[in-house]
């Protein structure tokens, strides 16, 4: 039995305005799988877990390496 993510989950709308673009771009996305960005349907909905946008934005990052915070 898989593990159930305790990350929250964003309307489409909302996780259009995380990423900066489009809802329309997220249903596009959906449908083609031009990208890798999971999300769950409920009913008619897609629903994106804050976790996924986190990993997804970090997967497309470019430049510079990131820095390793050591306390």
């Amino acid at each position: 039995m898989k593990t159930v993510s305790n990350s929250p989950l964003l309307s489409r709308e909302q996780a259009a305005e995380y990423l900066g673009v489009k809802e329309q771009t997220l249903a596009v996305w959906g449908t083609t799988r031009r990208y890798s960005l999971p999300f769950v349907k409920v009913g008619r909905l897609a629903k994106y877990r804050l976790a996924d946008l986190d990993s997804f934005i970090a997967r497309r990052t470019v430049g510079a390496e990131r820095e390793e915070v050591t306390q």
